[in-house]
């Protein structure tokens, strides 16, 4: 079982920054695939950025560019480095790690972007 819990999300202006930070104690973190999702109001949750347990990154393209993910394999930590947001930015922010033959969630965060 891998435990996640998701911080960082706030009530932010457009164009500003927010790094997102996903904590996964006790788990073999090195080895797990980690992403983040986004889900908007309304809409279905899409997959935002992926980095691999070797460091390969893929990106959507809404957020190339502007969206940075990286790991902390000693911190077991996971974080999204977003610049210049937008509106449409806005939503709930999920991680998840996947590892042979299991996925997992966090309970997710709120990012909000205002005009």
């Amino acid at each position: 079982q891998v435990q996640l819990s998701e911080s960082g999300g706030v009530l932010v202006q457009a164009g500003g920054s927010l790094r997102l930070s996903c904590a996964a104690p006790g788990s073999s973190f090195s080895t797990l695939t980690m992403s983040w999702y986004r889900q908007a109001p309304g809409k279905e949750r899409d997959r935002v950025a992926r980095i691999t347990s070797i460091g390969t990154t893929t990106y959507a393209d809404s957020v190339k560019g502007r969206f940075t993910i990286s790991r902390d394999n000693a911190k077991k930590t996971v974080f999204l480095q977003m610049n210049s947001l937008k509106p449409e930015d806005t939503g709930v922010y999920c991680c998840q790690a996947i590892r042979t033959g299991a996925t997992y969630w966090g309970q997710g965060t709120q990012v909000t972007v205002s005009t």
